[in-house]
């Protein structure tokens, strides 16, 4: 499967999180605030909002719409009204570049 190149590793804020489009497709990328990356799809399941507009706290990112919750280190949802899981992705860093794997 094929790694692409979204965004230089400075460029997400520690516990912050960012939308990267690919392809006709957005994603939501992470930094954990132990300084790890994540990515999932980037509209919540419930009403396909940008996720890049929420709230990050821990590993958990709220939806800026109805506040549902998920874990964008697995996609678990974790909070009403949310109830379908986040597909999450593959992610590295590698020469300062986060790196997503889009399958």
């Amino acid at each position: 499967m094929p790694w692409i190149s979204a965004c230089e590793a400075d460029e997400i804020d520690a516990e912050d999180v960012m939308r990267f489009d690919h392809d006709g497709h957005t994603y939501a990328l992470y930094r954990s605030p132990d300084d790890k990356y994540y990515a999932t799809d980037g509209l919540c399941t419930h009403e396909q909002v940008h996720l890049c507009d929420g709230l990050v706290m821990d590993n958990i990112i709220e939806c800026p719409k109805h506040n549902g919750r998920f874990d964008y280190t697995t996609g678990a949802p974790k909070g009403a009204p949310v109830c379908v899981a986040l597909k999450t992705y593959n992610v590295k860093v590698e020469a300062g570049m986060v790196m997503i794997e889009i399958v």
